[in-house]
């Protein structure tokens, strides 16, 4: 409304910026320069204390033969654009803070997951919010879209 406008959103979410000239001069055919910033402010990713992690906790995961999902494994991410993260992985049992050189490494970078290990055979899929992921068709993870975007 008027000449500027300066906020917080309410919402996450999608939103429409319209710039236009106010009828009564858009009538008279005239022309208004105009500049748009957009912009976020604020922190940035925080850091969990002590770690390199921009969030840690648990993720359903299994071993083997066990049934998929059965377990719960400790990760740790580190978000860089958006949709690109490293997702950092402890056994069953393990914690990713504690064992960090024993952690798998799962890059996501849009709709693609690899693995920093060319001997890995890395399988993914996505199923609503969530990212089901088989490593060497041994172990399995559902690693949360909200691990990789934050929120």
């Amino acid at each position: 409304m008027g000449n500027e406008w300066t906020g917080t959103l309410p919402v996450d979410g999608d939103y429409t910026v319209r710039v236009y000239l106010m009828r009564n001069a858009a009538r008279r055919n005239e022309r208004a320069n105009y500049t748009l910033t957009v912009g976020i402010t604020g922190s940035a990713d925080a850091k969990v204390a002590g770690t390199p992690y921009h969030a840690t906790g648990m993720v359903p995961c299994s071993v083997g033969a066990d049934p998929k999902g059965s377990a719960q494994c400790s990760f740790g991410v580190i978000r860089s654009t958006p949709g690109h993260a490293e997702v950092y992985l402890a056994s069953p049992g393990f914690d990713v803070t504690l064992h960090e050189d024993q952690l798998r490494v799962l890059k996501f970078a849009g709709d693609t997951v690899t693995s920093p290990d060319p001997k890995d055979k890395v399988t993914s899929e996505k199923q609503g919010d969530n990212w089901l992921i088989s490593v060497n068709d041994f172990y399995f993870y559902v690693i949360p879209e909200t691990v990789i975007s934050g929120g």
